[in-house]
């Protein structure tokens, strides 16, 4: 709905609106199932439904018989013998309109019976809801904002612990009142700039242009400061959202396999001691502690007659292949490495490229059952450090055999071959990488928790106006120079003034003009994200978001 209309023009346009009704609850057999209604036809809809019982009081929930509408109330027109009604005067309701909801028994037959009467209560003016068309009105009526009505749909497709959390966060309207506030600022700051090219030759101003635009320079650098931690915040948000991307990666008969079942808990992949038994990869989803993981199982790495006489076939050598573009595109890259056998040089090569990718990398030391005695691991620590340029405490000491094996360690509540050591630095690595990043300047760490919450759309949206941003720094540069210069030198303030005003060759005019449509597009990328700035822009939205 247009913003521009007066509120009683948008009543009268809420009045307009056809009533819409939908089953709330989920299809089929259960106890309850609710069917809310929402536009101005909710109370014929009650008179149909419930009739001579007069309307129960808002948000007072009332024990009522559903009948067939426009047939005399009798054991023959009955829909639900007992229904509880709950009425919603506007504005405050889920959609900004009235709002009836009916909870009746959840049969089939009863729910059919009652979303089949609901629109024989009026000649016309109801409809079954299209989808999304419930969030759509709240939006429209100012009951929602984009940023809340984004996260209410990852609320209920949320299935882990840190996916709920991440969605429950973005509910509120925090990260929408930081958009605004942000658009705010730039809004002022295009209000000065635009002053100073209408009037700076009518009025006087305290300031000349060039400390005004470094001024305003300055306020754009710290918001930039912020934006670009909120992004990086929403890029570790993300993996919470879609889920933490690990690969295992080792030779082959170093364990992978094996490390994979003990982590998810069965058997997800074959085990044998025949070389080069997995030739594609393995996916595996799993809840860690909260985290969604997405765990890929890979052929091992090894060239032709390094590790026994036989010849890597085509089929081993494209797993191979695949196993290093995997372990390239991951998150966490777990390296499996046999205790009793030296690095293989294909290993080492791939796991350095994932670190200088900037991929977390964590070597499970594997077969550790094997070894005579315990000092060979501060030796691995190092080796692995100086090898891969890891930190030592992202180096684990694991026996997948006796975590198979050891029931009696088990039953005793032990770390049955450090599996279980394994997964707590694992899990460590993952609260790393999903921790809010808080700028320095910031006073309040928490608030920046709920970036995290930020979506993909509104990431993109922020880096969009990132550009505009540094387009308007561009643009001010000159000025901010002159000013800096000026202030070493010491000049008096007429020099500042004659020096900030440049002649048309230097085109300084023509850059506060440029500086302030850059803020301008800037402040209108942040409209965008809220989903209150131009219609177009919304309504390229309205089809993706809603109907989620």
């Amino acid at each position: 709905m247009p913003q521009c209309l007066s509120p009683r023009a948008q009543s009268a346009a809420r009045h307009d609106e056809p009533t819409i009704y939908a089953l709330s609850t989920a299809a089929g057999r259960a106890a309850i199932a609710v069917v809310r209604i929402s536009g101005p036809a909710c109370r014929d809809i009650y008179r149909g439904l419930c009739p001579a019982t007069p309307l129960p009081p808002p948000r007072h929930a009332a024990l009522r018989r559903l009948y067939t509408p426009r047939l005399p109330p009798s054991p023959s027109t009955l829909l639900d013998s007992g229904a509880l009604v709950l009425y919603f005067p506007a504005p405050h309701t889920a959609t900004g309109e009235p709002v009836l909801e009916l909870h009746v028994h959840g049969g089939p037959a009863i729910v059919r019976a009652v979303l089949a009467a609901i629109p024989q209560c009026a000649s016309s003016g109801i409809r079954y809801a299209e989808p999304g068309e419930f969030t759509r009105r709240a939006f429209a009526n100012n009951r929602m904002d984009l940023p809340q009505i984004e996260s209410l749909g990852e609320t209920l497709s949320a299935s882990t612990e840190q996916q709920r959390r991440l969605s429950v966060r973005g509910t509120t309207s925090s990260l929408a009142a930081r958009y605004d506030a942000w658009r705010m600022l730039l809004l002022q700051a295009r209000g000065e700039l635009e002053a100073l090219i209408d009037f700076s030759e009518d009025q006087h101003f305290d300031e000349s242009p060039a400390v005004l635009c470094a001024s305003v320079a300055a306020q754009v650098r710290k918001l930039t400061a912020q934006m670009e931690a909120h992004v990086a915040n929403a890029v570790r948000g993300e993996l919470l959202r879609s889920g933490i991307s690990v690969a295992l990666l080792g030779a082959p008969n170093a364990g992978k396999s094996s490390l994979l079942n003990r982590i998810v808990g069965r058997e997800a992949a074959i085990v044998s001691h025949e070389a080069g038994t997995t030739r594609d990869v393995v996916e595996v989803g799993v809840d860690l502690e909260g985290w969604l993981v997405k765990i890929g199982d890979m052929a091992g790495l090894r060239r032709a007659g390094l590790i026994g006489p036989d010849v890597v076939g085509a089929v081993e050598q494209e797993g191979i292949k695949r196993a290093k573009q995997r372990a390239l595109e991951s998150d966490v890259l777990i390296v499996v490495h046999d205790a009793t056998a030296e690095m293989d040089p294909e290993v080492i090569k791939t796991a350095r490229q994932c670190v200088g990718l900037g991929i977390n990398v964590v070597v499970a030391i594997n077969k550790i059952d094997q070894l005579p005695n315990l000092r060979p691991m501060p030796d691995w620590r190092g080796k692995m450090h100086s090898t891969l340029g890891i930190p030592t405490d992202r180096v684990f000491f694991i026996s997948c055999k006796e975590a198979t094996t050891s029931g009696a360690a088990i039953a005793q509540c032990k770390d049955a071959g450090n599996i279980q050591a394994f997964l707590r630095g694992l899990l460590e690595t993952f609260r790393d990488m999903t921790a809010a990043l808080v700028p320095d300047s910031e006073p309040d760490p928490s608030i920046w928790h709920e970036s995290l919450g930020a979506t993909e759309r509104q990431r993109l949206l922020l880096s969009e106006c990132l550009l505009h941003l540094e387009a308007f720094l561009t643009a001010v540069r000159h000025d901010t120079l002159v000013v800096a210069k000026l202030e070493s030198e010491r000049a008096t303030p007429y020099d500042q003034f004659t020096h900030a005003l440049p002649s048309p060759e230097v085109a300084g005019e023509v850059d506060i003009v440029v500086a302030a449509e850059s803020l301008r597009l800037a402040a209108d990328t942040l409209a965008r994200i809220t989903g209150r700035g131009e219609s177009g822009d919304v309504e390229e939205v309205l089809g993706v978001v809603f109907e989620k």
